[in-house]
């Protein structure tokens, strides 16, 4: 009778929904490995330092931890919106930087909201842009850049890797600061432009300096300035912005690690933690830095930081953006290697000579004849998206 009484019991629980009278255990965090979403390829500085710290968090966490790269067009917006759309679990994680989580937002038509469906976890590193030229233009410092780009209006060739990257904006940045003009040269990549760059085809860039340091310690281009408040500890002959006469034009590239909206706190905080373990590492540090990047200060590597960071990037760098004469609206088609041999012993140039603005015959002759030089065809085509307006 017992016996039947239990059974009876549990067919009635059974069919009021309330199979669980007994408290099933909860899952412990994390209960499956963690997927780190890189929306760039592998073998950049975004995968390298996606690499690096889940290296050292998985220690902390005592979980795997699988780095997929997910790249595409549109300046990592696929693998940002790949991660946006994520379980809010804690499983899969976005690192990002300023142009996937600021910029991205007003130069593209996103399919999401990289400030509100993402919750912050940490800022990771730092790192400063180098205002740099070749060696060969007349100005020697940044005062006389500015006073030889006032001088002469669109004279000179400005390298940017596609419409909305870093170098383009910061240089409509540079562009609003000191009542100048020039023409954008748009590449594939930095590496192209910092070719370009060697070989005179071009005649500045705001680049990352990680890319520009080695060249400028070779003394194969000159460096006017760090974009930063302070000297880099690796370049320290290298004078800020403020000592170099162009005051507050702040500039960097900085990573950060986010999750998708709704991802419980104790998983941020969790994964806030294993963060700030990996940046504490030594070697962690050392390996970063081999990277140009500085790591922040403990007391910026919470969620709050980054959020109150991701906010004021998005106040400074959205107005700039969205000014009328940063769309790309008259645009020239020049030439274009699309995998061809370039100049002789020096990788292959690959970009779309699509210059921003009005592009007098003379720079266009210019940019024509020292690439056909190097044995770049014409007529090959890249897109080159205009900002929005």
């Amino acid at each position: 009778m017992i016996a039947k009484r239990v059974i009876l019991l549990g067919l009635v629980a059974t069919a009021l929904g309330i199979g669980a009278v007994i408290p099933a255990k909860a899952q412990v965090y994390p209960s499956r490995p963690i997927t780190i979403v890189v929306p760039a390829p592998a073998g950049g500085p975004t995968d390298t330092i996606a690499r690096i710290m889940a290296e050292r968090m998985r220690a902390s966490l005592r979980q795997v931890i699988i780095v997929e790269n997910t790249s595409g067009a549109a300046g990592g917006s696929i693998g940002v919106g790949q991660a946006a759309r994520a379980a809010p679990d804690g499983h899969t994680v976005s690192i990002g930087h300023w142009q996937t989580h600021v910029t991205n937002g007003a130069v593209y038509a996103l399919q999401y909201d990289p400030l509100n469906d993402f919750e912050p976890i940490s800022l990771i590193a730092d790192s400063p842009q180098l205002i740099v030229s070749r060696n060969a233009f007349p100005a020697k410092d940044v005062s006389e850049l500015i006073a030889w780009l006032r001088a002469n209006p669109d004279k000179a060739l400005a390298g940017a890797p596609g419409s909305g990257s870093p170098a383009h904006i910061a240089g409509v940045y540079l562009q609003k600061r000191t009542d100048t003009k020039f023409q954008f040269v748009p590449y594939r990549g930095s590496a192209p432009a910092m070719q370009d760059l060697l070989a005179g085809q071009i005649d500045f860039i705001i680049t990352n300096a990680t890319i520009a340091l080695p060249l400028v310690r070779a003394g194969k281009i000159r460096a006017y300035a760090v974009t930063s408040k302070a000297r880099m500890d690796v370049a320290p002959d290298i004078p800020t912005v403020d000592e170099a006469g162009l005051p507050d034009f702040y500039f960097s590239f900085w990573h950060a690690f986010w999750v998708p909206k709704g991802t419980p706190k104790p998983i941020v905080a969790k994964l806030n933690g294993a963060v700030i373990e990996a940046l504490a590492d030594p070697a962690v540090r050392s390996r970063l830095a081999d990277l140009g990047q500085e790591i922040y200060p403990r007391e910026r590597q919470t969620p709050e930081a980054l959020g109150a960071y991701q906010r004021a990037e998005i106040d400074k760098w959205w107005p700039i953006i969205t000014l009328p004469h940063f769309s790309v609206s008259s645009a020239m088609s020049l030439p274009n290697s699309a995998g061809e041999s370039g100049r002789s012993g020096a990788p292959k140039s690959s970009n779309r000579a699509l210059i921003a603005g009005c592009a007098s015959p003379a720079l266009i002759s210019r940019l024509s004849l020292s690439m056909m030089s190097a044995g770049v065809p014409l007529g090959a085509t890249m897109p080159f998206q205009p900002l929005a307006s």
